[in-house]
């Protein structure tokens, strides 16, 4: 079934566009692959000016599903350029290029892990340190295949659990109250902050 495509960004990646968190991914099914890909341009034309991009990450042009990916670069080259972050995307088999964490760099890392997305093979677990997610919580997660974690929310830790729990809480209600000024007729370019 068909969703509007503003109504699933609100939904998953509230967050990113309250400048909250790096980046975001959701699923979006369209049948109409060239007014899909036209939506989606559209889109990164309007948010580029408050530091978001839209991409593509995967399709599958059987099943008319597509996963976007939400993000603000500036905000994913400092969630890329923490420690140990880099030296684990090379464990992960990344080419990680002369800069990694500029716009750029992003990019290229960015084509690396959509091309990881299409293949055929085990699931890019690394992609949580795209999303923001901490990387203990990344390294934890693939070290336990999603096992004996110690809080799950927006996605499972492996750390602190109270801490874990007031971060998730604060991404629950930015986007409780995006959804309700989304659906009570607040524009998604009013709700996305200008980095």
């Amino acid at each position: 079934m068909e969703r509007n495509f503003e109504t699933v960004m609100i939904e998953q990646c509230s967050p990113v566009l309250a400048g909250l968190k790096p980046a975001n991914l959701f699923r979006h099914e369209n049948r109409d692959r060239a007014a899909f890909y036209a939506t989606v341009a559209g889109w990164d034309a309007r948010l580029a000016p408050k530091g978001i991009r839209l991409l593509v990450l995967k399709e599958c042009p059987h099943s008319h599903w597509y996963l976007v990916y939400l993000y603000r670069p500036a905000k994913l080259g400092a969630a890329l350029a923490q420690p140990g972050v880099e030296a684990f995307l090379r464990r992960e088999g990344y080419a990680l290029p002369s800069d990694p964490v500029s716009p750029a760099g992003c990019a290229q890392l960015l084509r690396q892990l959509a091309g990881r997305l299409s293949c055929d093979g085990d699931f890019p677990h690394e992609i949580g340190v795209f999303l923001g997610y901490p990387l203990g919580d990344v390294e934890g997660f693939i070290a336990n295949r999603g096992r004996n974690f110690t809080c799950c929310g927006c996605w499972k830790s492996y750390g602190d659990p109270d801490a874990a729990r007031r971060h998730f809480a604060q991404l629950n209600k930015c986007t409780a109250v995006y959804l309700r000024l989304f659906h009570s007729g607040t524009p998604v370019l009013k709700l996305a902050v200008a980095a």
